[in-house]
């Protein structure tokens, strides 16, 4: 794998989030890089992070996922694409639908025929439970975004742009975790938890970042690398970032689940398993012998991998050494 990165160009949309982050100072910690690429919105975080980081491997985009001339600007002279950027927070796509569209779905779409345009040689986009059987804008526009990506392996024709979806679960350490609102909540005692039913499969953001990296490495261009991690309990996690609280029950918010899904039943007879993930598969023509995965075994038809029915579970303990609390 080092030499796969070896003098390579890499570039991070939404490179300034907690997942970007992680994985600039991953790359550049454990590979000989020509140059990564962060790519946002917000000069003030890219100010902060290239005092933070002083690497002169690292260059900064100010740009944007909606702006194509700027993507195709950006990603001259780039090897592999990372597109992390996204509107994420589900109040806040269903409050603003129009928006979560145009940078969920369109800025995809933009990454994909830039990519393609650019020669990138690889695109890994990240995607999120939340996409599979989507009841909310949120997922629903990330499940838009990975058919998309899929699809981008036609779009591609005879060149070699390749394009695959790492799909995970919630991340801990995001911005957007739970973990910070239950640590502010127990200074009052109380708890406030939406459903005591309810699991999440979870997942630190230097796995995440290892299996995203893992997974361009090893990808043929089509597939969904859904990785085998363990679920929690919320009433569990409750317990370990705010023992002895109090927990209220306040109902299930708009736009969520009881338990979240990574491979659908529908998608079982495309799934094939391997020792850490799963993958699934497209249907396309072009999926074929060459691209075949022959250490995978297919998982049953009736198949499906839920946060509720998992065989990983974490306990208290060992939630509470991954939060660092």
């Amino acid at each position: 794998m080092n030499t796969f990165f070896k003098d390579k160009s890499i570039l991070v949309t939404g490179g300034t989030g907690s997942f970007g982050k992680k994985f600039v100072r991953f790359m550049l910690d454990n590979y000989n890089l020509r140059r990564i690429i962060v790519f946002s919105r917000d000069e003030l975080k890219q100010f902060e992070m290239e005092k933070e980081f002083n690497d002169e491997r690292i260059r900064y985009f100010i740009g944007d996922v909606r702006d194509k001339d700027r993507l195709f600007r950006a990603f001259a002279g780039v090897d592999y694409v990372v597109h992390a950027a996204a509107l994420k927070q589900v109040p806040a796509c269903e409050y603003n639908p129009f928006e979560a569209v145009k940078t969920n779905i369109m800025g995809a779409q933009n990454i994909i025929e830039a990519s393609i345009d650019c020669g990138i040689k690889r695109v890994v986009a990240l995607s999120t439970d939340k996409a599979a059987n989507p009841v909310n804008l949120y997922g629903a526009t990330k499940l838009c975004s990975d058919k998309l990506f899929i699809s981008g392996n036609s779009y591609a024709g005879s060149k070699d742009t390749r394009f695959s979806v790492v799909r995970y679960g919630n991340v801990v350490g995001s911005r957007g975790s739970v973990i910070p609102f239950f640590k502010k909540m127990r200074e009052t005692g109380v708890v406030t938890i939406t459903d005591p039913r309810m699991t999440r499969f979870w997942i630190t953001l230097e796995q995440g970042v290892k299996f995203v990296v893992n997974s361009m490495w090893q990808m043929h261009g089509g597939e969904i690398f859904v990785p085998k991690i363990p679920s929690m309990r919320i009433t569990d996690l409750a317990e370990a970032i705010a023992p002895g609280c109090r927990h209220e029950y306040i109902g299930i918010r708009a736009g969520e689940k009881l338990h979240e899904v990574m491979v659908p039943e529908d998608d079982a007879r495309n799934t094939i398993e391997l020792e850490h993930f799963y993958i699934i598969q497209p249907q396309f023509p072009w999926w074929g012998k060459s691209r075949n995965w022959s250490e995978g075994r297919p998982v049953p038809d009736d198949f499906r991998y839920a946060s509720d029915i998992n065989d990983q579970w974490l306990t208290i303990e060992e939630l509470r050494r991954m939060a660092g609390d």
